[in-house]
């Protein structure tokens, strides 16, 4: 009883222990241990051993082929099936408009758009891995695929308001360019598709990492910019052409401002009411959404609203208000695409592959963790480019994931892929039945779904303050992503956002931070000394902690940030100490040249004797000892004093390199430690190491404790 009070009392007591364990080196730890026998094969064995294939490994890869097989036939249909389908219809009506919205953007017509909400989204719930992500047009990639259509097949000195009285002739001419800017569109999303096929076997997955946060928020905040641009003269109802490029958006604006004389003001009143109708149902779906099953489907109903209004009133004619126009009924044949264009958008076709595989994945791997699942990044590839890939042969234009539809689809209840089958299943029926009814569409009410669709996107401004307060390296990638691909375009933009964000790793490795250690009382917990005041430092020892890796890059600014942190100079203490030296010389001689005037003084210089007497004295205490001149002065000193004062030292004995955080040092980062250690030695300051593996083993300590 006595023994369990007594164990009691010391629980309560402040928690101490003592940890004893011998100091290893590195040769004395090597020799102690016994490396792993390993065989090596060869490259051909290898090549068999990854060719060989088994029932049970042959399996795995065709479920991770088709990871349909492994979750359809286990799908819980009493406790999934209601809320796919509510999810799948509320997509669905998403969808719809989003896919004729983002077709503009497209710079194709709008059936276009439908076909990439159909037949990509039925393709991802065979191949893709997450069970949340809405697959389809989206706007940030619509725009991209815009500003190549654009480029490829420009807008000609026509227009419906020019002197030419044929108006046959320029509707064909309308109907061949925009023919055309299909057939790019088509051979865009082949190529991205291929291409993220290719990354996605050779397991390239991890390609996304290179893509951070801030860069792609700063990428899609620009991409926001230019897609808002791009609907003013839908909204305005103004004809101007489509610029792209660098200085788009600028030329864009201009043009805008050039002729807004000339708006359409039935159009922009239809356009502004279908913006403040959406931002209220926006608004009331995120303020009520605990209490709404679902959320209130204010973009199908602006659509049917402003479809029904032009018909009504007959916008077109007695307007003049552009409308979708003509939306053939049913599927399109499949037919290859033009191979031959793919020379001219290869590049663009690598930037749209990895902004869209990026958007994907992010959003999959957001759901995952928030749901409890995994996601493949490599199979997410293999998916978008299938459906990428294949989903060109039947005319459908790059597709990602959406933001906006996956937030519905999840939140909606959708539990699996079914939700986004269902939802393409919805767009099927638009397309072969009921679509012509879309044709009196204001295009201004598309222009309306857009622009209130970038919300979103467009408060990521509100970044700049964020990123000012956590990180400036962070804050200039931003600013560069959102500046390039602002005025140099999408593709470009992308090119340099992640040149500079390389570069940033570069600096940061650079111009690491460098700190000094001590001790927490009573603990052995070491910080930095200028951090907390607590903190002390042990008398005459210095521990020296650098945040990143040693090499060839900043094994200057190491060196530099050693003797700055340590005030241990080893050139500057050798260079005082001959400084002292030689003064010491200095006053020696000066004080043999005052003893001999003395001597001369004293002595008469009339006897000749006596003078070479005195001569005979002078030169014998002139007389060198060992090469240098014997000072009767230092022998009256004390060891110490000469000491003190012919060899100036610093007030530091041992110096400690923290290595914990160092992940590598290379053969010159290796080579300035040496260096270092070298010329502390010859000032008498003992230097150690602490847990680093990678260093020279030659007498380095190496304490974990």
């Amino acid at each position: 009883m006595e023994h369990d009070q007594e164990q009691e009392a010391c629980v309560e007591q402040t928690q101490r222990y003592c940890v004893q364990r011998p100091i290893y080196n590195q040769e004395l730890l090597q020799g102690q241990l016994h490396k792993r026998q390993r065989t090596s094969q060869t490259l051909g064995q290898r090549i068999a051993h990854s060719c060989r294939c088994s029932s049970k490994k042959a399996k795995s890869h065709l479920y991770s082929f088709l990871p349909i097989l492994k979750w359809l036939p286990r799908y819980p249909v009493k406790e999934y099936l209601l809320g796919d389908i509510i999810s799948g219809i509320s997509t669905g009506v998403m969808q719809l408009p989003q896919g004729l919205a983002y077709a503009l953007l497209a710079a194709v017509p709008p059936v276009f758009g439908l076909y990439s909400s159909f037949y990509p989204v039925f393709l991802y719930t065979f191949f893709g891995t997450s069970k949340h992500i809405s697959i389809g047009t989206f706007a940030v990639v619509s725009m991209m695929v815009g500003s190549v259509a654009v480029r490829e097949v420009p807008d000609e000195i026509i227009s419906l308001d020019s002197n030419s009285t044929n108006t046959t002739d320029v509707l064909e001419y309308y109907s061949a360019r925009d023919s055309k800017r299909v057939q790019v569109a088509v051979a865009l999303a082949f190529l991205s598709g291929i291409i993220q096929l290719c990354l996605g076997f050779l397991r390239f997955g991890f390609l996304s990492i290179y893509l951070t946060e801030p860069l792609v928020r700063g990428f899609t905040t620009a991409a926001a910019v230019h897609v808002f641009t791009s609907q003013l003269k839908y909204l305005l109802g103004i004809k101007t052409s489509r610029y792209s490029g660098p200085l788009s958006v600028v030329y864009s604006i201009a043009a805008v401002l050039s002729k807004i004389t000339t708006t359409n003001i039935a159009a922009l009143i239809v356009g502004l009411t279908c913006i403040v109708l959406l931002l209220i149902g926006k608004e009331i779906n995120l303020r009520f959404k605990k209490k709404l099953p679902v959320p209130i489907p204010m973009e199908i109903i602006v659509v049917i609203i402003g479809t029904g209004v032009s018909y009504g009133m007959n916008l077109n004619e007695s307007y003049k208000v552009d409308v979708v126009g003509n939306i053939p009924q049913g599927l399109r044949a499949p037919a290859v695409p033009e191979i031959q264009l793919i020379p001219a958008v290869f590049v663009d076709a690598v930037a749209i592959a990895i902004v869209g595989f990026s958007m994907a994945v992010s959003m999959a791997k957001i759901f995952a963790l928030k749901h409890g699942y995994t996601i493949d990044g490599n199979q997410e590839l293999i998916a978008l480019g299938i459906c990428n890939s294949v989903g060109s042969f039947f005319q459908t234009i790059s597709i990602t994931c959406s933001m906006s539809r996956s937030l519905v689809q999840e939140s909606t209840g959708g539990k699996t892929q079914i939700a986004g089958t269902l939802s393409a299943v919805m767009v099927l029926l638009v397309i072969v039945a009921i679509g012509y009814l879309f044709e009196p569409l204001p295009q201004t009410v598309l222009a309306a779904i857009v622009m209130v669709n970038l919300k979103g996107m467009l408060k990521q401004f509100g970044d700049v303050m964020h990123f000012w307060r956590t990180s400036k390296i962070e804050l200039a990638i931003w600013v560069a992503a959102f500046v390039a691909s602002l005025f140099l375009g999408l593709d470009y933009g992308l090119l340099t956002a992640v040149t500079f964000a390389m570069i940033t790793v570069i600096y940061r490795t650079q111009s690491p931070e460098y700190r000094i250690l001590g001790q927490i009382p009573n603990t052995d917990i070491y910080c930095d000394v200028e951090e907390y005041e607590e903190v002390k430092e042990y008398p005459g020892i210095k521990i020296f902690q650098a945040n990143t890796s040693l090499y060839f890059a900043n094994s200057e600014s190491y060196t530099r940030a050693l003797k700055k942190k340590t005030g241990v100079d080893p050139g500057a203490l050798l260079k005082a100490r001959r400084k002292a030296q030689k003064r010491h010389a200095r006053e020696i001689k000066a004080a043999n040249e005052h003893r001999k005037k003395a001597v001369l003084k004293l002595v008469s210089p009339s006897t000749n004797d006596v003078e070479a007497s005195v001569k005979h004295e002078i030169a014998s205490d002139d007389l060198p000892v060992n090469g240098k001149l014997e000072d009767s002065s230092v022998q009256d000193m004390s060891p110490d004093e000469h000491e003190h004062f012919v060899e100036p030292k610093s007030s530091i004995h041992s110096l400690i390199l923290d290595f914990t955080p160092v992940n590598f040092v290379d053969s010159v980062g290796a080579k300035t430690l040496k260096s270092v250690k070298k010329c502390n030695k010859r000032v008498a300051v003992s230097q150690y190491s602490r847990c680093c593996p990678c260093l020279p083993s030659e007498r380095w300590v190496c304490c974990t404790g």
